[in-house]
């Protein structure tokens, strides 16, 4: 360790993307550049760039790891849908920054292997909680899978834009709680 103002030890692509979801959250996706990266970083403005190629990768990194994080809590809901539906809603709102990249693929690069597979785990995660619904039979999974995830997403969203209506109160779980619970009648 040289001492040196800007030296940076330890795993540079973690602090980079802490400082990534850091930027986000303050001003937003678009606003977000390598150079503002590495300046909160206190590195050269080449290490974004040596770590991630580009803003692209970046936030496919960003994705990947949003992705991830959301299936290890959708399963965590031991596959009770009503708790994996508050278990999205609580991402969202825990991890605003990584919700916002992963479902903006124009952000980054969608094809990228660590993204479809990581995309994909979440969506299992979400599908085996639906295929697993009581009364459900010759129902399609994937339509129900479908109809869940809009529900849970949509008011994810909204909760996020501040655009619900104020009855709704101000615990984003237990307004989701009331919600999704619509899913089954």
């Amino acid at each position: 360790m040289t001492g040196k103002p800007g030296y940076h030890h330890g795993d540079l692509r973690r602090a980079l993307l802490a400082a990534a979801v850091q930027a986000i959250e303050e001003s937003g996706v678009t606003a977000l550049s390598l150079r503002d990266l590495a300046r909160r970083a206190g590195v050269s403005h080449a290490a974004p760039a040596h770590h991630f190629g580009d803003k692209a990768g970046l936030l496919t990194a960003l994705a990947v790891e949003g992705f991830d994080l959301l299936a290890d809590r959708l399963h965590g809901a031991g596959g009770d849908m009503l708790e994996a539906g508050v278990a999205y809603v609580d991402f969202a709102v825990g991890h605003r920054a990584h919700f916002e990249v992963m479902f903006r693929p124009e952000l980054y690069r969608t094809h990228d292997a660590e993204v479809r597979a990581a995309r994909e785990r979440a969506g299992a995660a979400l599908y085996s909680g639906v295929a697993a619904l009581p009364g459900r039979a010759g129902a399609d999974p994937g339509q129900d899978a479908l109809a869940a995830w809009s529900i849970v997403h949509g008011f994810a969203t909204l909760w996020l834009a501040r655009a619900l209506p104020e009855r709704v109160g101000d615990d984003p779980r237990e307004a989701a709680r009331m919600v999704i619970r619509h899913l089954f009648w």
